[in-house]
C-alpha cells in the first residue's frame, strides 16, 4: 500500500502543485501540497483505483478554500464572510488581458472553478465530475453555462 501511495504521490505531485500555484500565493504552495498528500495518505483507503487525481483535486480545492478563509480572516472579519472560492484569481490568469480579467472577476466562484478545471488543468469532463462530486452531465451543463456567461461578459 505504501508503494502504491508513493507512486500516486510522485505521479500527481506536479499536477497538484500547478493547481495550487494558480490559486494561492507562491509561498503557500509547498505547504498546501504537503497537506493534500498528508490528508490523502490518511484517507487512502477511500479512493477508487484510477480516480486518484480527481480525488486529489477535490482535496486540494477544499484546502484552498480553507486557506483563503484563514487568510481573509486574518485580514479582516468581513472578508472572511465571502463565499469560498477555489478557482484562480483573475489577475493570475490574464494579467495581460484586462477585459478578460474583469469578466473573470464577475463570474461566480463555481463558474470560475469549472472553467479553470476544464481549461487550465485540461481535465476531461469525467475527471471534473469526480473532482466536483457531481455527474458528468452536470459538469457539461455547468461548463456550457459558465462559458456562455463569460462570453456574454466579454461581449
Amino acid at each position: 500500500m505504501a508503494d502504491d501511495f508513493a507512486t500516486v504521490y510522485s505521479e500527481h505531485l506536479p499536477a497538484i502543485s500547478r493547481y495550487l500555484a494558480r490559486r494561492v500565493e507562491r509561498d503557500a504552495v509547498e505547504d498546501l501540497a504537503a497537506d493534500v498528500f498528508a490528508l490523502a495518505w490518511r484517507k487512502r483507503e477511500s479512493v477508487t483505483r484510477g480516480e486518484e487525481l480527481p480525488w486529489l483535486y477535490r482535496i486540494a480545492a477544499n484546502l484552498v478554500a480553507n486557506h483563503r478563509r484563514k487568510v481573509a480572516a486574518s485580514a479582516s472579519f468581513i472578508a472572511s464572510l465571502r463565499p469560498a472560492d477555489s478557482a484562480p484569481a483573475a489577475d493570475d490568469i490574464v494579467i495581460a488581458d484586462v477585459q478578460l480579467a474583469t469578466a473573470w472577476k464577475q463570474l461566480k466562484p463555481a463558474d470560475r472553478e469549472v472553467i479553470a478545471l476544464a481549461t487550465l488543468e485540461e481535465l476531461p469532463i469525467a475527471t471534473i465530475a469526480t473532482a466536483l462530486g457531481i455527474s458528468a452531465n452536470a459538469v457539461s451543463i455547468r461548463l456550457h453555462r459558465a462559458r456562455t456567461r463569460l462570453a456574454a461578459l466579454l461581449a
